[in-house]
């Protein structure tokens, strides 16, 4: 795909356009570049991962099978994205450095075309790999002998040569939800409703508070009404899926919640009618219009980067919880997650309920970001399905236990999203071929019209699946 956008069409073209842009990194240090490249993963090309591709390799990966991701770029391109799946294994194209340093020099051929589908044959009987039964993806022109290595071949969003060879072998084509660079008219159309809806709900809110003198009044209407009548001319629904109860059968609590899209917060603010405040980082503060409303609500803004700093800010909240009994929202992966994938938890707010001695509500929403994607301005119509997690006691929690606390709240989100990690091996097929049953498929479709591939065409523990740079992007 990367090449195909600049009418690259043979190895030969390939590897002197690559050749080309490797002289960039002559005498640059290996760290220097990881780095780059990590910033570059997180902040562009992580949200260009395709939902529908994301739940095909995490079901892959709940049925035991070996992942592999095989690119024509370097390691520095590949890695990230390879472990943000969990790729078992990565191929991609080798780079010389000596001693740390980069030479700008290619270390063998790039793995492009042919190249690309020895590697992977080659892989595959280095670890005994099926490759008769596993599942190969791509989009990419270049890719055709890639894809058939397997037995199963999936051309995703295919270019043009691809789809044809495609029809004529009867393979399967998956089309994924677009993603223009320009939004549409409808996405803007949706994106300005929502927030037309939002501030009118808060006028709302703003002028019942000064009647009442109520300054509590105006922040809980304003954000119910706002964050109801936003979300509804926008065209998405909020459904629960369970435990709707535990909504309001602890409060005053900590009501934690994933965090994968900037319409998080309006959802938990749906959600919960009021009666809370919230953390949010001090950047939230100068965002039109909401930053005013946070001010109102008595967020607490907190400087990640100033340790001090965050422990005096959220003080106030604390106080709130124990004196005035109300909630507070928090996010404990701290910021948002590049992909799909659940981060990491932070401590700071497992403290916050210690210290109040309230328990804690995870709200585990599943797939915001399929309505409103990371670094996404515009919003796209949908239903968000949210599960509500029972109230977890932290009456015994101390803070020579937080690291244990911390690790099985996370292990009851990754239970409630359904999403495997290296370390869980009990995930059946059944569990998980749901999610993938409503990525559309054309010319036939995956494993059957409309069908799951992962339950229609299973295969044993020993089965791959196989993913090319440009899947998803």
């Amino acid at each position: 795909m990367w090449a195909a956008a600049r009418g690259i069409a043979s190895e030969e073209e390939f590897t002197a356009f690559l050749d080309m842009s490797l002289q960039a990194w002559t005498d640059r240090p290996e760290d220097d570049i990881r780095e780059l490249a990590e910033r570059l993963f997180k902040h562009e090309i992580a949200g260009r991962l395709h939902h529908e591709t994301w739940r095909l390799t995490q079901t892959h990966r709940a049925m035991g099978h070996t992942l592999v991701l095989a690119s024509s770029g370097t390691r520095f391109q590949v890695e990230p994205m390879a472990r943000e799946i969990g790729a078992q294994h990565a191929l991609f194209t080798a780079v010389e450095a000596r001693a740390g340093v980069l030479t700008g020099l290619r270390d063998g051929r790039p793995l492009w075309g042919e190249a690309k589908a020895d590697a992977v044959r080659a892989l595959a009987a280095e670890h005994r790999l099926d490759l008769e039964a596993s599942f190969v993806y791509s989009n990419g022109d270049e890719d055709i002998p890639f894809l058939g290595t397997a037995g199963n071949p999936v051309a995703v969003d295919p270019e043009s040569k691809l789809h044809t060879h495609a029809r004529a072998r009867g393979w399967p084509v998956l089309r994924c939800a677009s993603r223009p660079a320009t939004p549409d008219v409808t996405a803007l159309a949706r994106t300005a409703a929502f927030y037309g809806g939002m501030a009118a709900g808060m006028w709302a809110g703003v002028g019942v508070g000064l009647l009442r003198r109520s300054r509590q009044t105006l922040v809980d209407l304003g954000g119910d009404v706002g964050s109801e009548l936003g979300l509804a001319l926008a065209g998405i629904d909020v459904r629960i899926l369970g435990g709707a109860e535990h909504l309001w059968s602890a409060r005053p609590c900590v009501f934690f919640f994933n965090h994968q899209s900037k319409l998080d917060p309006i959802i938990v603010t749906r959600l919960l009618h009021g009666g809370f405040t919230g953390v949010a980082k001090k950047e939230a503060a100068n965002v039109p219009l909401f930053g005013q409303f946070f001010r109102l609500a008595g967020v607490a803004f907190i400087d990640r980067s100033n340790t001090s700093q965050a422990r005096s800010a959220l003080a106030p909240a604390v106080a709130k919880l124990r004196d005035e009994g109300m909630s507070l929202v928090i996010a404990p992966e701290g910021t948002r997650s590049a992909t799909p994938r659940l981060g990491g938890f932070k401590k700071g707010a497992f403290h916050i309920a210690m210290q109040a001695e309230v328990p804690v509500v995870p709200i585990v929403i599943h797939n915001a970001g399929e309505v409103m994607w990371r670094g996404s301005q515009t919003l796209h119509g949908g239903t968000v399905e949210v599960t509500v997690l029972p109230p977890v006691d932290t009456s015994g929690w101390t803070p020579a236990t937080i690291d244990e606390h911390v690790a099985e709240v996370r292990e009851m989100y990754l239970d409630a999203l359904a999403e495997p990690g290296p370390e869980r091996t009990h995930a059946t097929p059944a569990a998980v071929a749901a999610p993938v049953a409503d990525a559309r498929a054309s010319d036939g479709g995956i494993g059957g019209a409309g069908g799951s591939l992962a339950a229609e065409e299973p295969v044993g523990a020993d089965g791959v699946a196989v993913g090319a740079d440009g899947v998803g992007t």
